[in-house]
């Protein structure tokens, strides 16, 4: 009788988690954001101001709800690291791809970086949100030109949900509708990418 109660409890309780790559080039503000993210689900964060580039990955769970939580995975964008991110891809539910709006001398790197991820086998079917980051910033593009190099990709893309939207991950303006956005992404998705259940 135990065993039946404690598995109905679990049952019950059981919590939905999504697998989410957070991928860009080196320097277009990765990690910040994910900081930022972190601190607006009140989780502990870095010092925004000591964030150096990473090497590797960093990972964070943000609980989104009672039953949902996403785990990002921030991957480091230098070029050599960049063969490590299709070993993510199959068991990612969603990609955050994110532009440094500041950047206009790496946009063309930045549109062939995107291209190789999104033509990937192993992310067909994924949900894919472009950042446009340092909104914020005088220098920055307009989102509505970062839309245009992006639009193109989409247009080859089916039915994947995609979409660009504007950020400031310093400031934390955008976060938190990004997340959101992803999340109904997500949970659209479940027949075709099935979350892992804790």
């Amino acid at each position: 009788m135990f065993h039946l109660a404690k598995g109905l409890y679990n049952n019950w309780n059981r919590k939905e988690v999504y697998s989410i790559l957070i991928l860009g080039l080196d320097n277009a503000g990765k990690t910040t954001f994910l900081e930022t993210l972190k601190k607006n689900y009140s989780l502990h964060s870095k010092d925004l101001d000591k964030i150096v580039p990473t090497v590797g990955q960093n990972v964070a769970q943000v609980p989104m709800s009672k039953s949902c939580t996403l785990k990002f995975w921030d991957v480091g964008g230098q070029e050599n690291l960049r063969a490590m991110w299709p070993e993510y891809y199959p068991q990612c539910h969603g990609i955050i791809f994110v532009v440094d709006s500041t950047d206009r001398s790496r946009i063309g790197e930045c549109n062939e970086v995107l291209q190789t991820v999104m033509m990937d086998e192993d992310v067909e079917g994924v949900p894919v949100l472009m950042l446009a980051n340092k909104q914020d910033r005088p220098d920055a593009m307009e989102v509505q030109d970062i839309k245009q190099i992006f639009n193109q990709m989409a247009e080859r893309l089916s039915a994947r949900d995609s979409r660009v939207l504007p950020l400031s991950a310093l400031t934390g303006e955008g976060v938190r509708e990004a997340a959101e956005w992803l999340l109904i992404r997500l949970q659209r998705n479940k027949t075709n990418r099935p979350p892992q259940y804790r």
